[in-house]
């Protein structure tokens, strides 16, 4: 579960202070929790339900579907799909449009995550 935990913050590009901060717990029991030295309890759980709604509790916990309930982020949620996404399906191909609209966005941060649980990012 940390480790999927650990997915959750970089794909929201969330700090380990600030998630302390929006639960309401200590930095060391976040710390502690994403390390894999201590197993969260009901009120981390309960905190982080009631404060990330989309985030599927399902997914943190047993790594079953997608990391959100619903599409509100097609291409993230397909990354963390338990099947592997079709790279050349319709829906990930970008329109002439999109790539319009794009074209002065530079990337600043790129995560790759590993099937070991395991994550690398790059600036």
């Amino acid at each position: 579960m940390n480790k999927r935990l650990q997915q959750f913050l970089a794909a929201e590009n969330i700090s380990q202070s600030k998630f302390a901060e929006t639960l309401g717990v200590a930095r060391a029991g976040v710390s502690h929790v994403l390390s894999g030295r201590n197993k969260p309890g009901f009120e981390f759980i309960d905190s982080l339900a009631r404060n990330y709604p989309d985030l599927s509790l399902e997914w943190l916990i047993s790594g079953r579907g997608r990391m959100y309930k619903d599409n509100r982020t097609a291409e993230s949620a397909q990354i963390f799909d338990s099947q592997e996404p079709n790279l050349f399906s319709d829906e990930l191909q970008q329109t002439d449009n999109q790539a319009t609209e794009t074209k002065d966005r530079k990337i600043v941060k790129l995560v790759i995550f590993y099937s070991d649980g395991t994550y690398q990012e790059i600036s």
